[in-house]
């Protein structure tokens, strides 16, 4: 009983330095085990164990894909400052956990150093419109930029990309301007094309309905021209000269256009002359008119006939 209770305290204190010992790494993590101040071991996930006051823990990684955030102002070719906004992708290299760790004081500030080189080395080099059409080349030029320098630090960087790119407020404010008056001046070429397009199909339609009205004149024309014929035809039956019933027709047209208008009592048309001696004094000047033709037709027939 003596001697088992001789050796409860080495037991006891056994057990507080197993405990002491172990430790637990968590997936997708490393940790750096340090014997004496030097370098011992790098253990992974699971139940690890550790000499109690020799070996301590230096410190943990996680083998995570991380995402840095950097936010950088530089200058454009056309001097437009503005702001970009870069995200870079990065984990540790499995079998590089060593330099990752004693290489790199703080991973972030070297990678964010090496964001800032890079932008304002490529950016300076593209107008405005440029950095907004051509972000992805510079996200290409980043990731090769910080690869090349990170793996020697036992760091691969999965992806950069630019996230962001906001230009000054003024500069934004002149752009939306811009854009506007492109879009105005684009909407009055449309509307001074369709505006022409009208122009055209009016004047056609126009030109088309007086072609059609100058033929129904002439189909007007031409079919009164046959029944004045037949009329004439007519009145000669009866023994009424051509000269006669010439004017005939004319006065009896002479009063339908006077009844005609009668008819209408919002009309403004005046006929002139319209007194009651016009139709036979209109008689006259016709008869006098066909027998002066009839004369000046003779004597040409005469002199004809001489010659």
């Amino acid at each position: 009983m003596n001697e088992l209770s001789f050796y409860i305290p080495f037991v006891f204190f056994g057990l507080i330095l197993l405990l002491l010992g172990l430790f637990i790494v968590r997936q997708q993590t490393a940790v750096i085990v340090e014997r004496l101040g030097r370098f011992h071991s790098i253990r992974h996930s699971g139940l690890q164990f550790k000499i109690p006051f020799v070996d301590r823990i230096a410190g943990k990684v996680s083998l995570k894909i991380q995402q840095l955030d950097v936010l950088v102002e530089t200058k454009t070719k056309d001097d437009v400052f503005v702001r970009l906004k870069v995200s870079v992708q990065f984990k540790i290299i499995k079998d590089a956990i060593y330099d990752a760790f004693y290489k790199l004081e703080n991973s972030h500030d070297q990678i964010t150093s090496y964001v800032f080189d890079t932008v304002r080395a490529e950016v300076p080099k593209l107008k405005l419109d440029d950095v907004f059409e051509r972000k992805d080349d510079i996200a290409i030029a980043l990731k090769r930029e910080l690869s090349e320098a990170m793996e020697e630090y036992g760091y691969i960087i999965v992806k950069a990309l630019v996230t962001d790119i906001d230009p000054d407020q003024e500069v934004k404010m002149a752009m939306n301007r811009i854009n506007a008056s492109e879009r105005e001046k684009l909407a009055a070429e449309y509307e001074a094309e369709a505006e022409r397009i009208r122009i055209v199909a009016k004047a056609k339609a126009e030109a088309e309905s007086k072609r059609l009205q100058g033929q129904g004149i002439a189909d007007q024309r031409r079919e009164i021209a046959k029944g004045l014929e037949e009329s004439v035809e007519v009145l000669n039956k009866v023994g009424i000269n051509s000269q006669e019933a010439s004017a005939l027709i004319v006065i009896t047209q002479h009063y339908d256009t006077l009844s005609s208008m009668s008819e209408n009592v919002n009309s403004n048309l005046i006929l002139m002359p319209n007194a009651p001696s016009a139709a036979s004094d209109m008689l006259s000047q016709m008869v006098t008119s066909f027998a002066a033709s009839k004369k000046i037709g003779d004597m040409t027939k005469e002199e004809k006939t001489e010659s």
